[in-house]
């Protein structure tokens, strides 16, 4: 999936000079042809230099942004991992899960504030890095989703913890479906902060540059100068977003919900409306495993803090890798692109729940990740 060459850095680091002291870091995922797929390589280069800038008094602010225009960063790069897994290569997969979950953690935790600009496609491990950040922009442009139970995964990259933030069942209709969110909706959602034009990066920049930084906390300047350019008026709710029109639906869907009642449902509706519709053939093709793996992580995690959330999100990820779809899903999709993947279980009542349950057992004796602080 990588477009990188040795030429062309994947992820490119720029320190922007501000009016007063201090520079506001720019750190640019740099794959446009991939659309900016987080590989590992951009993962280690992140991490040690959000690691410095955490202790360096320069760095008021951090800005993550990517090359491009038509998306932030459409996933991980699950691409890669599926090689490694037919190749009969486990270590990758738990390295890659290991340090994205990590660098999600830290931009969760981080104390300076985490500038995202989300304009374009912001799917899986890109929402990861979004729902990180402290200062979430979306844009005219800007197209969410966690669509992995699509690839026999399913919504990881804490998605366990901001999925269960959402009211009601909305977290878990969303995960199962892999509907698409505009920026309407993830503004009703609490999944971004702030709305601009996509043009107006540049913008951002300059008044970040010339803000006083003098007295306040950082973390207010930044507010105010997103407060003062965030576009206004925010799209009217009730006719842009899709979430808001059909919020009375998904409340019926989802009482009681499980899978199976779930597609139940959406069929009986019978609905020409194409969100709807799209959010069926989703789970119509996706992993039956996947779906229910998908249920019992948001009701597993409902309850846990941050840290316990990406432990056992890592869990779940390497356990997936080692004996789930995820290869036969990324293989169909985006490796073969025949769109006709052979589940290890055709329908949903032929998975057996004594084999989910298997999926939740850690592999080690440690966690990869229980030094989180």
């Amino acid at each position: 999936m990588s477009d990188i060459t040795a030429q062309e850095p994947c992820v490119i680091f720029n320190e922007v000079p501000l009016r007063q002291e201090g520079i506001l870091l720019q750190v640019t995922l740099n794959a446009p042809r991939s659309l900016n797929a987080l590989s590992l390589p951009m993962i280690e280069q992140i991490q040690p230099r959000l690691e410095a800038a955490a202790t360096d008094d320069r760095v008021r602010a951090i800005l993550i942004q990517a090359s491009g225009e038509k998306a932030f960063c459409a996933g991980g790069d699950v691409v890669a991992l599926c090689h490694a897994i037919r190749q009969g290569d486990q270590t990758l997969p738990e390295q890659y899960f290991t340090a994205e979950y990590r660098l999600d953690y830290t931009l969760h935790t981080y104390p300076k504030p985490v500038i995202c600009w989300g304009s374009g496609i912001v799917m899986g491990g890109g929402m990861g890095l979004m729902n990180g950040s402290s200062h979430r922009i979306v844009t005219e442009t800007s197209m969410l989703a966690m669509p992995e139970v699509t690839i026999g995964l399913y919504p990881d990259v804490g998605g366990s913890w901001f999925l269960n933030q959402m009211p009601g069942s909305i977290g878990l209709f969303l995960a199962l479906t892999g509907s698409r969110l505009n920026a309407s909706d993830t503004l009703l959602l609490g999944l971004a902060d702030h709305y601009m034009d996509s043009q107006h990066l540049e913008t951002l920049v300059h008044h970040l540059q010339q803000a006083d930084w003098g007295n306040d906390p950082d973390h207010t300047v930044v507010s105010r100068v997103l407060g003062h350019l965030a576009r206004r008026p925010y799209p009217k709710l009730e006719d842009t977003s899709n979430v808001f029109r059909h919020l009375e639906i998904i409340q019926r869907l989802m009482l009681n919900p499980d899978p199976q009642t779930l597609i139940e449902r959406l069929t009986d509706l019978a609905s020409e409306d194409a969100w709807l519709q799209r959010a069926l053939q989703s789970m119509r093709h996706g992993s039956p495993l996947a779906m229910h793996l998908i249920q019992q992580q948001l009701l597993r995690c409902r309850h846990l803090s941050l840290k316990e959330v990406f432990q056992q999100e890592l869990v779940l990820s390497v356990q997936i890798c080692r004996q789930g779809d995820f290869a036969e899903g990324v293989r169909a999709l985006l490796v073969d692109k025949d769109n006709k993947p052979q589940w290890r279980y055709p329908s949903l009542a032929e998975v057996p729940m004594a084999e989910v349950e298997g999926f939740f057992a850690a592999p080690w004796a440690q966690n990869p990740l229980a030094d989180l602080s």
